[in-house]
């Protein structure tokens, strides 16, 4: 009843955060253009500036609410997890403050895993802000991991994972620990025993979201006044881990005059991409689905640049809508656009590999970042 209950609330989180998340696209986006056209003085530009910076805590809220359902779009790599900790460290210890000792303890010769690093990050950060506010006394914070065997005795069916191997992280404190009702709800999303102004609900049911999503599972051992235990565990790979391809210059000079095919259901977020790209001078051919796209494609003679499409629109989703294109028009850049995923459209949420991907909401000099890099480096082939 527990694992259906949290289903039903994550398909209703999901599904809220995909609209809320095009909302915000246009609120933020014209919020921005609004900033670009109006001087610094002008007694409006605060306040702009003040819903543009409400969009901002708005997308944070929405991006915990697709972690927690699940429909977030991950771009997974293989991770050597110790070294992702160990990067990790000088800020944990300044998170945690003074009276916390934090203690590693990373056991070498493991195995990596395949995962989002931003995500994994985040899951840790939450654990552990959650240690700390367990331990307003000052204690121990320890972070361990290791390499175990699962098989069908080692787990119950509570917490069914398949037999294999699995990388073991275990984010121990010594904190006031959590009675058995409590333990029952620390995953639903907006449940906490903090103060209002000390949490939101979300850490946990983010974290939870984050790791199921990425095949793993987290388990919790807790007690009254003896502390808590979460055992995160995630499938084993032994490929190498992936050097780091953030190194990307970003392109400065945003302004061009390729082709755009943009195609986006919602009426809203199309005009808003439309005249921010067209404002930087790229020439603009507007759907507002598949169908409609594929036809203003046969008929357009001269080259199209890119092809920026929305993942989840009615009758066609957009990577069908990319194989349609492509088909006959083999040196086009695709670049998707989605404010969730769909597990019918995205199998577990994750794109097929070398596919381009920008979140809603975005900012349009963000998009228009994107795009700029993605155009140059097709130049560069």
């Amino acid at each position: 009843r527990q694992s259906q209950k949290m289903e039903a609330i994550g398909r209703l989180a999901g599904g809220v955060a995909h609209d809320f998340n095009n909302m915000l696209t246009v609120i933020s986006g014209y919020s921005e253009l609004a900033l670009h056209k109006l001087d610094k003085e002008d007694p409006l530009f605060r306040n702009i500036e003040q819903i543009k910076q409400a969009t901002v805590r708005a997308e944070a809220l929405t991006r915990q609410l697709l972690a927690f359902s699940r429909r977030q779009i991950l771009q997974p790599k293989i991770l050597d997890l110790n070294t992702l900790i160990h990067n990790m460290e000088k800020m944990l210890r300044r998170l945690i403050g003074e009276d916390i000792s934090l203690v590693t303890s990373l056991k070498e010769d493991i195995g990596h895993i395949r995962a989002d690093a931003g995500q994994i990050e985040q899951v840790i950060m939450n654990m552990v802000i959650n240690a700390r506010d367990a331990m307003p006394q000052g204690g121990r914070l320890t972070l361990e991991t290791s390499q175990i065997t699962v098989d069908k005795a080692y787990l119950s069916k509570q917490y069914e994972l398949p037999p294999g191997e699995y990388i073991a992280l275990e984010i121990s404190d010594t904190g006031v620990g959590m009675d058995r009702e409590t333990q029952n709800h620390i995953f639903e999303p907006f449940f906490t025993t903090k103060d209002k102004d000390k949490g939101t609900g979300l850490g946990l049911s983010t974290a939870y979201g984050i790791i199921s999503q990425s095949q793993g599972r987290i388990l919790v051992y807790t007690e009254l006044n003896q502390g808590t235990t979460f055992k995160i565990l995630l499938p084993v790979v032994y490929d190498k881990p992936e050097k780091d391809e953030n190194t990307r210059i970003r392109a400065e000079n945003l302004s061009g005059n390729e082709t755009i095919l943009v195609v986006e259901d919602e009426r809203e977020v199309r005009d808003l991409i439309t005249e921010y790209l067209r404002f930087y001078g790229y020439n603009i051919i507007c759907a507002e689905n598949g169908g409609n796209a594929i036809l203003l494609s046969e008929r357009y003679d001269e080259k199209i640049d890119l092809l920026l499409t929305d993942m989840i629109m009615p009758k066609m989703n957009g990577r069908e809508l990319a194989r349609h294109i492509t088909e006959k028009r083999k040196d086009i850049v695709v670049l998707y656009m989605s404010g969730y995923t769909d597990n019918s459209i995205l199998e577990k949420g994750i794109l097929e590999e070398n596919s381009e991907f920008i979140q809603k909401p975005f900012s349009p000099v963000t998009l228009v970042r994107k795009i700029r890099t993605l155009l140059d480096d097709a130049l560069s082939f």
